[in-house]
């Protein structure tokens, strides 16, 4: 709307305050330095008038006064002035910010020059690497939360300004020249990087041929070539394969294939380095771009720049490599594995330092303390690659609660390159035990080495000491699993002297979980070279099945991934171990499973007698026979009517007898010998007793095994003694997952011996649910009448009165020690009875009053 041109305005002299008409430009009166300022005008006079239109500037009256036929010309170039200059100030502006922010990076650097302060050279590559890759990891299986690099760049040059009288008097190197860290370009670096990744893409969907995995995920290993030279290391990774359920002689059935060379140590200055790797990889019949190949490697690269240089291309196949750069490292597709040492064993021969030389756990007490707080003891590079942390570690060391000892005393030529604190470190090195310091402290040092992994790791989380670690751009173990926070502490190398407060900040509650969850850890995948390789194998079997997989759950909790097997069920609610942890109770029923081998005898029949005592249980819902007789089958009228489900079962060998049978519904199992005797008392209070430990073995007869030191070997006995390690399943219930694990889990070599023996399969089950559990099994009421009777069926004896049954299961026990790598068996000296077992009241008082008179 136009406003009347008659309307009054309140003005300023002849500058009009009110809104203008817009069909004629207002007319400005000259404004001149002489002239005086106007009186800015009251708020309720109208809008006050934009101040730059009131300063008295010549250039603005020029601009802001021209003839009147010229008004619209004259604006135009005003808002072409302005706009130009508002430009060129941006433009200058942006100027002194880069030459500031050149000028800070040049400070920074000749910074780092003097102080060593700890950095990493390709760290700023890791970011944007993992940036790009963000859409690679949106399409694939999302994995576990892995340690990235810090993204507080914005702070360091703080950081470094507050930190710098600390560091004042930092050694610098003597020895001339400094070793280069890395290639001088950014060019060459990537042209390294592309050389030994040309297949950097490869994921499981592109590199990988999910067809060779059905229907079952074999593993070939190739036959050694005369002339191989097999490191002792590579030899048990192999073994571990080929002793493993998933090892499979016929590479047409094969769905992973693993190298005869020896692929560990190429660095090529070491005596393992195998010359001829690349031509006999690369000549293998079936190697196909090394599509559906796992390469295993602790060592890549060599002096000075210690690249992840392997001497051949690993194509397609699949990197199970140690000390991992997320810059390299392939998400989905290639595996992180931790650093062992040579001695590192086969199978568990001893456990970490919370943990009994049987296998048993021994409970970390909260109230536990230890005399130091942080502690390291390791090698200190002079040069090269890796220098940087390990030389600063002297700032933070103050010889009470944090002890950080480094040594310049190895190589060959390490007088040459010494420093001024060389001598004192070497003196101060030698006073300190190395296992003395690990098991008596809360946090172990891990920095990186030559390397990013070191032996540091794995021999913290066996000592049971929280490992901090410093190692910028580590692709950690197994990560893609694993939840490294619940464990570890994760630090940043560029921030060394946090690391004393930072410890300090952790509560003691804290400190009990990552304590717990770091013992955990190295038990289920780190204790021993075949836990290692097998975690590796069930990783990638995951990926090859991944709707039939392992959750974060199962891995990160107790027993672990290796033992919670995602075939039986992805559902943790469904697995006994998680009961408690979800809040769950098993179903209060059960099934009756009971072993036969002798043909039915008339009336009264031992067996006949238990399926109707089970029967009468208010918590049984159904019964399985397994015949395992060379009798025919008993026609259905030769067996007791019953209101449960009755169903027989043919079965032909003895470790069917803990076969995941369908027909089986309920998770608690009654296990069974044909010639067990229990009332329905018995099986009731037996099966109260389970619902309280459900992941346990819980029942009547026990037994007890012993070390047997002037035969050096494991013992078995019947005798009476004030404790047990077994529950045999002649009469104990456990949960149904056991025989799935039986029958998965354990290698078709010791099926087979349990077949052809028939003598140790409840042996084997008690081994087994130990070794899971790490927990004794659970025995209940005391019956003296109840033993494995001697009885005489037909012309035939019972397999109790064979003279070599003992010797036959002592046999076996040995047997089972050496599949495991240990002894998993606890002894125990809990018994659980009825409530008033014993005492003298009346009967009437007791729930369970026919236990008692057996």
């Amino acid at each position: 709307m136009t406003p009347n041109p008659t309307t009054p305005w309140c003005g300023l002299g002849d500058i009009q305050v009110g809104p203008p008409d817009l069909r004629q430009p207002p007319h400005w009166p000259p404004l001149s330095s002489s002239s005086p300022s106007p009186t800015p005008p009251s708020t309720s006079a109208g809008p006050f008038l934009p101040p730059f239109l009131l300063l008295p500037d010549p250039t603005l009256h020029l601009l802001l006064s021209p003839p009147p036929a010229a008004h619209m010309q004259a604006k135009k170039r005003y808002l072409f002035v302005s706009v130009g200059v508002a430009l060129l100030f941006l433009v200058y502006m942006w100027a002194l910010q880069i030459a500031d922010f050149e000028q800070q990076q040049q400070q920074q650097q000749r910074w780092y020059r003097q102080h060593q302060l700890p950095r990493y050279p390709d760290y700023d590559q890791h970011q944007p690497y993992s940036q790009r890759q963000e859409a690679d990891r949106a399409s694939s299986k999302p994995p576990l939360p892995r340690r990235g690099p810090s993204n507080q760049p914005g702070h360091w040059t703080e950081l470094t300004r507050l930190l710098g009288p600390y560091l004042e008097g930092g050694e610098q190197e003597e020895d001339g020249p400094q070793v280069h860290h890395q290639h001088s370009s950014p060019r060459e670096r990537r042209s390294v990087r592309d050389n030994l990744y040309k297949n950097k893409r490869c994921r499981m969907e592109t590199c990988f041929d999910f067809a060779r995995c059905q229907p079952h995920f074999g593993i070939y290993v190739y036959p050694p070539q005369r002339g191989d030279e097999i490191s002792a290391t590579y030899r048990k990774i192999l073994s571990s394969i080929q002793e493993s359920r998933f090892h499979t002689a016929d590479p047409l059935k094969a769905c992973l294939f693993i190298l005869a060379v020896d692929t560990l140590d190429r660095d090529r200055l070491s005596p393992q380095f195998v010359q001829n790797a690349r031509t006999r990889i690369h000549n293998l019949p079936t190697w196909n771009d090394g599509r559906n190949h796992l390469i295993f490697n602790l060592y890549s690269g060599t002096w000075p720049d210690y690249t992840e240089d392997l001497g051949f291309e690993v194509g397609q196949a699949m990197l199970a490599k140690a000390s991992a750069n997320v810059a390299n490292f392939r998400p989905n597709f290639d595996i992180s594995i931790p650093l062992f040492s040579k001695d590192h064993p086969l199978k568990v021969g001893g456990m970490g330092g919370t943990w009994g030389t049987n296998g048993a756990a021994a409970p970390i007490s909260s109230s536990s303390s230890r005399r130091y707080l942080l502690v390291f003891k390791g090698k200190r590079y002079l040069t090269g690659i890796g220098s940087e942390t390990r030389n600063a570690l002297y700032h933070i060391h103050n010889g009470d609660d944090i002890v950080l000892l480094t040594t310049c005393k190895h190589g060959k030529d390490w007088e040459k390159h010494k420093d001024s604190r060389c001598d004192h470190d070497n003196r101060e090195y030698a006073k300190f035990d190395y296992q003395e310091l690990l098991h008596n402290s809360t946090f172990c040092l891990v920095p990186r080495g030559r390397r990013l992994g070191s032996f540091r790791f794995l021999e913290a989380l066996q000592a049971a000491c929280i490992p901090v670690i410093l190692s910028n751009g580590w692709e950690l173990p197994f990560s893609e699993v694993i939840d490294w926070r619940k464990a570890a502490v994760l630090g940043d190398e560029r921030l060394l002297l946090q690391v004393p407060s930072m410890t300090r900040s952790v509560g003691r509650d804290r400190i009990l979980v990552l304590r717990q969850q770091s013992q955990f850890l190295w038990d289920a995948y780190f204790s021993s070279v075949a836990k290692i390789v097998l975690t590796t194998l069930e990783i990638i079997r995951d990926r090859v099945d991944s709707v039939v997989s392992r959750n974060r759950l199962m891995w990160n909790s107790l027993p672990g991934g290796l033992y919670a097997l995602p075939q039986y069920s992805t559902d943790p609610a469904r697995f006994p171990f998680y009961y408690a942890m979800l809040g769950k109770s098993p179903p209060p029923q059960f099934t009756g499973v009971i072993h036969t081998v002798s043909p039915l005898q008339p009336h009264p029949s031992p067996v006949l007698k238990l399926i109707i005592a089970v029967a009468k249980s208010k918590f049984c819902a159904q019964i399985v026979v397994l015949w395992n007789s060379d009798k025919p089958l008993p026609p259905r009228n030769k067996w007791p009517s019953t209101s449960v489900p009755l169903t027989v079962i043919q079965s032909k060998a003895m470790s069917s007898r803990f076969y995941p049978h369908d027909v089986i519904i309920t998770d608690a199992i009654l296990s069974l010998d044909e010639d067990s005797v229990l009332s329905t008392n018995e099986v009731d209070f037996a099966f109260i007793v389970w619902q309280t430990f459900p992941e346990r073995i819980v029942g009547y007869p026990a037994r007890s095994h012993y070390w047997d030191g002037s035969r050096s070997c494991w013992a078995y006995t019947s005798k009476w003694t004030n404790d047990y390690s077994m529950v045999l399943t002649g009469a104990a219930f456990y949960h149904r997952y056991y025989h799935y694990l039986f029958s998965s889990y354990v290698p078709s070599n010791l099926l087979s011996m349990v077949d052809r023996m028939a003598n140790c399969e409840d042996i084997l089950m008690n081994f087994l649910v130990s070794a899971v559990t790490k927990q004794a099994p659970v025995k209940v009421t005391q019956k003296k009448q109840y033993k494995e009777t001697m009885m005489s069926q037909g012309s035939k004896a019972s397999r109790w009165a064979d003279p070599d049954h003992f010797a036959e299961r002592q046999t076996c026990v040995n047997a089972f020690s050496r599949w495991l790598g240990f002894m998993p068996l606890l002894h125990s000296q809990m018994r659980l009875d009825p409530l008033l077992f014993r005492d003298q009241v009346s009967m009437l008082r007791k729930k369970y009053r026919d236990i008692e008179r057996l």
